[in-house]
This record gives structure tokens, C-alpha cells and sequence, in this order.
């Protein structure tokens, strides 16, 4: 197969084929994850089935992150990309057709460990689709797709659980990994081995450790996650508890924070100039979120949350672009994958974290303390890695460090 580079143009056609497949992929995800809960807790759950399939959801993604990134860097990406899709395809039809909670486990389980590899592959792909210039634009089309999925995917089971009980939800997940497929065979970018060796001018294999800038944002961003975190599972006491409001109002938060993330995402196509326009940009959303936060841990009414939560989205969606652009920007082609899957791992490690300390905390102090503790998280996370993430982002790239990469594209 050969390959031919083109510096002078992007593949928007592939980054929108990218971005539909895996946001509909993610939204499927979400419709099948809550409508497993809801059905366990009608089957009379005691809480451990719900927790073992959230863990189940969670921890290969996390243990498996590293093989997912090494194997989105060696292989053809789109092969990669059928070949997980129709395997987890077969795992929702199987899920859809079975009723014992250790095989629904077992399956989620499955299904998690085809996201470790899937993940990767679809972030990696994208730097390759585009000039870096538009690195930012690219990101944030893939980001509204997804945020428009992470609504939509809730909404709809609760409705399809409650008109046609479990199977039809997990039959529709199913159908959205056919769209992972379909993309696999759509795409005309492609990565692994093969493809990145003949555009990455690095020369050296790539070490996180060896990345001034990335060594302190990936503990940054997964401190900023696992405080996300927290305020997630916390919020609906805090909202339907301590503030008596309905759940209707805690369904109009969760949008607008929502809505706030897809605005965060093109803020950052605005203001991304290079590393330490980005780094700042990074401070900025580490210490607006735990501002956020502490001005929502003292609020007097649900209302005041609407506009909190809209501001808290912007910053928690730039701090998602920050990330994944600086990774894109400063890892060399052939070693994307890995790089995103080091940072996949940290983010689902930080999120399974999280949810735990969400736990722990409910059991010695109230919602507002635990927003309070959120937010006091973030400032001092901004305190404590601004000077040193500054310093590295203004130094020099070396000579051997690797420059954009076009996109490759087969004819």
C-alpha cells in the first residue's frame, strides 16, 4: 500500500467522518450504561451490581491503556478500527440477549477493553487528518459531537427503558458500533508503522518523561478529572438533598454544563497560538472550574447553579482541548497512539478515583464541603503546577523534537 503526504491541505471529510463515528459511539455508550443501572435497580439491586459493572466499565480501560496505544501506533488504524467494532458489536448482541449480572459484567468488561483500543486510535487520528494550524478547529468539531451524544444517550433510555425494557437500548448500542466499522472503511487517513514512518521526522522513541511540558500537565489535568469527578456523582444531593430542587432542575444543569463544554472547545480554537498560549489556557481552566465550584458550594438556590454550571462547562471543555492539543502538538506521529493512550489511562484512572473519593467523602461530609473540597482541589492544582508547566511551555523545542506532521492519506 502506498502512501502520499500533502502539506498543503486538510481532510475535513475524514475529521467529520471521525468525529460522527465515535460520537455516536460514545452516546450508544452512555444509552447502554444507563440503561443497565436503571434496569438493576428495578431488578431490586442491592449496589454491587451497579458498582461492579461501572468497574467493569472503567478498569480495563485503565489497565489496558498502554497495549491500546502501543497497538493504535504498530497497526493499520482502519483495520483496527473494523476489528474492534464489529468485536464489540457481537458483545452488545450477546449483552442484549443475556440476563445473568455476571455475564453482563463479564461482557461489559469486554466492551471496555475494545475503548482502550478504539480510543487511542480515534485520538491519534485526528493530528494526522489536518495541518497543526487547525488542529484546534478539528478538536472542537470532534468535542461538540461528543457532548451532543453525552446528552442524548441518557435521554433517550431512560424513555427506552421504561416503553421496551432493556434489550432494545443494548441492540442500539450495538448499531452504534457498526458506526466504528463503517468509519474503518470510510477513512482515507490511516496510521501505524507502515504510514507514520515515512512523514515523523523524529528520529528518537518518544518517553513521557522525557517531555518537560507533558511530565507535569498529564498529573495536572488527571487531579482536575478526578475532581470532576467528584462533583458528578456529589451533585445530584447536592441539587434534589441539600437545595430541594427537582430533578428536572438537576436535568437542566447537567445540559448546561454540558452546552458549556461545546463553547470551551471553540474558545480554544481562538486563542491557540502555541504552547504557551496553551499553557496559560490551561492555568486559567484549572483555576476557573475550582473557582466554580466554590462559589456553587455556597449557593443559596438551584438557580444559581445555571449559570455557574454553564461557566464551569466553558472551562472544564478548554481544559479538554488544552490537553489533547498540547499531546497532539508536542508527541511525533509514529508515537500518538501511545501518547494517547497514556493519557486515556489517566483520565479513566483518574474518573474511577474520583467516583471512589466521591464515596468516601459523602460519608464524613456534606455536598457543599465536598464541592467546596472540588474546587479547592483545582486552585491549588493551578498553584502548584502554573510556574513549572509555564517554564517548560516557554522553552525551546530542541532541534530532534519532532515538527507537524501532514496527514496521510491513501489515494
Amino acid at each position: 500500500m502506498s502512501f502520499t503526504t500533502t502539506d498543503q491541505r486538510d481532510d475535513w471529510r475524514d475529521v467529520w467522518v471521525a468525529a460522527g463515528a465515535r460520537a455516536v459511539s460514545l452516546g450508544g455508550d452512555f444509552l447502554a450504561a444507563t440503561a443497565l443501572v436503571l434496569a438493576l435497580e428495578e431488578r431490586g439491586d442491592n449496589g454491587f451490581g451497579v458498582a461492579a459493572l461501572l468497574l467493569a466499565s472503567t478498569v480495563p480501560m485503565v489497565l489496558l491503556a498502554p497495549l491500546g496505544g502501543r497497538l493504535a501506533d504498530r497497526f493499520d488504524s482502519r483495520r483496527m478500527l473494523t476489528a474492534v467494532g464489529l468485536a464489540q458489536l457481537v458483545c452488545c448482541v450477546a449483552m442484549a440477549f443475556t440476563t445473568h449480572p455476571v455475564a453482563l459484567v463479564a461482557l461489559a468488561a469486554a466492551l471496555s477493553a475494545g475503548l482502550a483500543i478504539s480510543q487511542p486510535t480515534f485520538a491519534a487520528l485526528i493530528p494526522a487528518m489536518v495541518r497543526r494550524d487547525s488542529l484546534p478547529k478539528a478538536m472542537a468539531i470532534g468535542q461538540t459531537a461528543n457532548s451532543i451524544a453525552m446528552i442524548a444517550g441518557p435521554a433517550l433510555a431512560g424513555f427506552l427503558v421504561a416503553g421496551f425494557g432493556l434489550r432494545l437500548p443494548l441492540l442500539l448500542n450495538a448499531l452504534t458500533y457498526a458506526a466504528v466499522v463503517v468509519a474503518g472503511l470510510l477513512l482515507r487517513t490511516t496510521r501505524g508503522r507502515a504510514a507514520t514512518a515515512q512523514s515523523d521526522e523524529s528520529t528518537r522513541p518518544w518517553r513521557l518523561r522525557a517531555d518537560p511540558l507533558l511530565i507535569r500537565l498529564v498529573p495536572a489535568a488527571a487531579v482536575a478529572i478526578g475532581a470532576i469527578s467528584v462533583v458528578n456523582v456529589v451533585l445530584v444531593f447536592f441539587v434534589r438533598g441539600t437545595l430541594g430542587a427537582s430533578a428536572a432542575a438537576y436535568g437542566l444543569i447537567d445540559t448546561v454544563l454540558t452546552v458549556g463544554l461545546v463553547g470551551g472547545a471553540w474558545i480554544v480554537t481562538r486563542i491557540a497560538r502555541g504552547d504557551e498560549s496553551l499553557a496559560l489556557g490551561l492555568m486559567v481552566s484549572l483555576a476557573g472550574m475550582g473557582l466554580v465550584f466554590l462559589v456553587a458550594s455556597a449557593v443559596p438556590t438551584v438557580l444559581w447553579l445555571v449559570p455557574l454550571y454553564l461557566v464551569g462547562g466553558v472551562f472544564n471543555g478548554g481544559l479538554n482541548s488544552v490537553v489533547g492539543l498540547l499531546v497532539a502538538r508536542r508527541v511525533p506521529a509514529g508515537s500518538r497512539g501511545r501518547a494517547m493512550g497514556v493519557l486515556s489511562g489517566a483520565s479513566n484512572a483518574a474518573v474511577t478515583v474520583g467516583y471512589v473519593s466521591a464515596g468516601l467523602l459523602m460519608q464524613v461530609l456534606t455536598p457543599r464541603q465536598c464541592l467546596a473540597a472540588s474546587g479547592l482541589a483545582g486552585v491549588l492544582t493551578m498553584v502548584a503546577f502554573a510556574v513549572p508547566i509555564m517554564r517548560a511551555a516557554r522553552r525551546p523545542q530542541a532541534a530532534d523534537e519532532p515538527r507537524p506532521t501532514p496527514a496521510l492519506v491513501t489515494p
